[in-house]
């Protein structure tokens, strides 16, 4: 009986290390090793980034797989307690896998320009999109029949406008539990006004953005298609395998 315990501990093991193994594997292939320069590197990010002689940092992926192992951690309590995370990537690389997490499971998402307040003065925000929803229900209950067609188009414009300011954040009614991030320098104003309001950040950063910024740093390329697509696929299928598992015990 104890050799067979034994004998299950040391073949759990063996399959941990070669999915680790496996997981080093595809993340080379995706690039997430390479950084920046070593002149544009952060002192406080020495702990992820490999000491060598080439011009161009490397990042030591196995402090990715801790802080993508401890973000999903995280990310696993935050809907096992149905919360909010909102999703923020405005770059090339990050916009398409960013807004297709958080159509898929209704999550906020930050696109295009961060608006400045948005977190810390949300009941303005709020409003803005409550006031958003109200000409969208006024138009289409037939509300805009009694107007001209010049006060139509006015409304319209603005309709527009705000549909483009506030598309991705129309469902969010209140503050969210995470803040999800792509490179921190880029959305520096999202991250400050995050910890402000004492929000927890999840972020994949670079070797030139300071880790002590956010409470769950992801260390990898943060700006290359295929090291964001990775993490974000990854992130995609944990939030997919804990929504079934909520579904399954409620």
């Amino acid at each position: 009986m104890i050799e067979n315990k034994k004998q299950q501990l040391i073949n759990q093991k063996d399959t941990e290390i070669n999915q680790k193994s496996s997981d080093l594997e595809e993340m080379k292939k995706a690039g997430l090793q390479y950084g920046h320069k070593k002149t544009y590197n952060n002192p406080r990010a020495d702990y992820f980034t490999i000491k060598s002689s080439a011009e161009i940092s490397l990042i030591d992926l196995n402090e990715t797989n801790k802080g993508l192992t401890a973000a999903l951690g995280f990310i696993k309590e935050i809907i096992k307690n149905k919360g909010i995370i909102l999703f923020v990537g405005t770059s090339g690389g990050a916009k398409e896998a960013i807004e297709r997490i958080s159509r898929k499971y209704d999550f906020p998402y930050v696109t295009n320009r961060w608006l400045g307040g948005t977190l810390t003065n949300f009941q303005t925000l709020n409003n803005r999109i409550k006031y958003l929803q109200e000409l969208e229900e006024k138009q289409k209950s037939g509300d805009w029949d009694k107007y001209t067609k010049q006060e139509k188009k006015k409304l319209e414009e603005e309709i527009f406008n705000l549909e483009q300011k506030f598309i991705g954040l129309k469902k969010m009614s209140r503050l969210p539990d995470a803040l999800f991030a792509i490179d921190p320098k880029i959305h520096k104003t999202a991250i400050r006004e995050g910890r402000k309001m004492k929000i927890p950040i999840i972020s994949i950063l670079d070797t030139d953005d300071d880790p002590t910024e956010v409470n769950y740093p992801i260390p990898a390329n943060d700006s290359a298609k295929s090291s964001i697509e990775y993490i974000l696929t990854k992130i995609e299928k944990a939030i997919e395998k804990f929504t079934a598992n909520n579904q399954q015990s409620n």
